[in-house]
C-alpha cells in the first residue's frame, strides 16, 4: 500500500487555499512537502528515464549514420545559444547566420537570454565545457519542471472532479465513466474519479515523450521555459502569486511564447486582487522580463519594434493568421510522401484537437487559456513548418485529459500505452535531428 501511506504522510503537513470560485486547494507544507517521495522521486526518476531513452535512441542513429551526438545535441537554434554563453551578445562569432544566411551586429539578440546566460553562469565553472553546461542546466531543469507538470497534472484532476454536477461534460457523465472503468480497472474508484497522483504521474511521462520531447535534452530553451511556465501555473492555481510573479518575469526572458503566459498570470492576479498586496506584486512581476528585453533590443536597434524586425527578417517569423499553417497541413496531408513533413503536419492536426478535448472537459481555466493560446500563436504565425513540433511543446498542458484517461485504465493498458508513446516519441526526435535535414 505505498500509494495510501505516502499519501497519509504528506497529509500531515498541509496548507490550504480557497479561489474565487470556492474550491479549495489543499498542498503539503513544510519539511513533510519536501521529503514526501511521490511529491518528487518518482517524476524525477520517470522525466529523467523517457530523455535517457530518448538520448540512447539520437545517439543510436547518429552512430549508424556517420554522425556526432554532441553535434546533435547542440544543433540549429542551440549553436546560438551556445555561442551566447561563451562570447555574450556582441562576441558571437560571425559563422552563425541567420535562416537566409544573413548576419549583423543585431542578428544574436532574436534569442531571449534566460537560457544562454545561465548556461554561462555553469560554464564558469573550472573544468565545464559550454556544452556540458548547457545539457547539465537541462537535466536539473527538466527534473524541476517534472515536478511541477506531476503537482499541476494532479490538482486539475482533482480540481476537475469535484466541480458540481452541471458546470462541465467531464463531472457531468461521471455515472457512465465510472460503468465504463469497472471493465477497464482492476480496482475502479467508486466514483469513477482516478487517482491525482497516478494522473501526474502519467502527465509526466507524456510531458517527457512529447514529439519533439529531445529538445528538452539539447541546448535549447524548452526545458527553462516549461519549468517557469508550470511552477507559474501552479502559482496561480494555488494562489502563491510571488512564485507565479518570478516565475514569468523568468519565462519573460526565456523566449517570447512567454507573452502568453503574462497575459494569464496578469489577468488571473487581476481577478484575485482580494488575496492582498501580493496578487499586485505579481501583476506587476509578470511582464517585466519580456518588456525588459524588448527594451534592450529597442537600445541596441534603435527601433521599439526591433526585436520584431530581426525575427521577421532573419526567420520569417510573423502574424499570417494562419495560413501558412493552413497551407503546411493541407499540402503535407495531401501530396507530400516526406515522413517528417507528415508527422508534423499530424501533430499540428493532433494539437487542435487536444485544444477541443481541453476545452469540453473543462480544464482550470489558466491552464486552458495558457495552452489554447500557446497553440493559437504558434499556428497564426508563419516561419519554418518544421518547427512546430518543438514550438508547440510548452502546450504540454493540453495532455491532462489524456492522463485522466490513462489513469482510469488497468495497469497493463497504461504500460503498453506509455512504451508506445515512449518508442514513438524517440525515434521520431531522432529521425527530425538526423535524417530530416531542416527540422527545428
Amino acid at each position: 500500500m505505498p500509494d495510501r501511506l505516502t499519501i497519509s504522510a504528506v497529509a500531515t503537513t498541509t496548507t490550504a487555499t480557497v479561489d474565487d470560485a470556492g474550491e479549495t486547494t489543499t498542498r503539503p507544507g513544510g519539511a513533510v512537502a519536501w521529503l514526501a517521495g511521490r511529491d518528487w522521486v518518482l517524476p524525477v526518476v520517470l522525466f529523467l528515464a523517457v530523455r535517457a531513452i530518448g538520448v540512447a535512441t539520437l545517439a543510436r542513429f547518429t552512430d549508424l549514420r556517420g554522425g556526432s551526438l554532441s553535434a546533435s545535441l547542440s544543433a540549429w537554434d542551440g549553436k546560438w545559444m551556445l555561442a551566447i554563453a561563451e562570447y555574450g551578445y556582441d562576441g558571437v562569432p560571425y559563422t552563425q547566420a541567420d535562416a537566409h544566411g544573413y548576419r549583423d551586429a543585431n542578428t544574436p539578440y532574436a534569442f531571449f537570454p534566460g537560457y544562454p546566460y545561465l548556461v554561462g553562469l555553469v560554464a564558469d565553472i573550472p573544468g565545464v565545457s559550454v556544452l556540458g553546461a548547457a545539457i547539465a542546466v537541462n537535466i536539473v531543469l527538466g527534473a524541476v519542471a517534472a515536478v511541477g507538470v506531476a503537482r499541476l497534472g494532479a490538482l486539475c484532476a482533482r480540481r476537475m472532479s469535484e466541480r458540481p454536477s452541471g458546470r462541465g461534460w467531464f463531472t457531468d457523465n461521471l455515472r457512465a465513466r465510472t460503468r465504463v472503468s469497472m471493465l477497464w480497472n482492476e480496482n475502479p474508484s467508486p466514483t469513477g474519479d482516478p487517482d491525482p497522483t497516478r494522473v501526474g504521474l502519467i502527465f509526466v511521462v507524456l510531458f517527457a515523450a512529447a514529439p519533439m520531447g529531445i529538445v528538452l535534452s539539447m541546448a535549447y530553451t524548452e526545458a527553462l521555459f516549461c519549468a517557469l511556465a508550470v511552477w507559474a501555473l501552479l502559482g496561480v492555481l494555488e494562489h502563491r502569486w510571488i512564485l507565479a510573479g518570478l516565475m514569468t518575469l523568468g519565462a519573460g526572458l526565456t523566449r517570447p511564447t512567454a507573452v502568453v503566459l503574462i497575459g494569464v498570470v496578469m489577468l488571473a492576479a487581476l481577478l484575485a486582487r482580494r488575496d492582498g498586496p501580493s496578487t499586485w506584486i505579481a501583476f506587476v512581476l509578470a511582464p517585466l522580463g519580456y518588456i525588459g528585453y524588448l527594451a534592450v533590443v529597442w537600445h541596441q536597434t534603435g527601433s521599439p519594434t526591433g526585436w520584431f524586425t530581426i525575427q521577421t527578417q532573419g526567420w520569417g517569423t510573423e502574424i499570417d493568421w494562419g495560413r501558412s499553417t493552413w497551407d503546411f497541413v493541407n499540402y503535407s496531408l495531401v501530396n507530400s510522401s516526406e515522413v517528417a513533413l507528415v508527422a508534423t503536419a499530424w501533430i499540428t492536426v493532433a494539437t487542435v484537437a487536444l485544444v477541443a478535448v481541453a476545452v469540453w472537459e473543462r480544464l482550470p481555466w489558466p491552464v486552458l487559456v495558457y495552452g489554447t493560446l500557446v497553440v493559437v500563436s504558434i499556428g497564426a504565425s508563419s516561419g519554418l513548418m518544421m518547427s512546430r513540433p518543438r514550438l508547440l511543446l510548452p502546450a504540454f498542458v493540453l495532455l491532462v485529459p489524456a492522463a485522466i484517461a490513462l489513469a482510469r485504465s488497468r495497469p497493463f493498458t497504461q504500460a503498453w500505452v506509455l512504451v508506445a508513446v515512449v518508442a514513438l516519441s524517440s525515434w521520431f526526435g531522432a529521425h527530425m535531428l538526423t535524417v530530416y535535414p531542416h527540422a527545428i
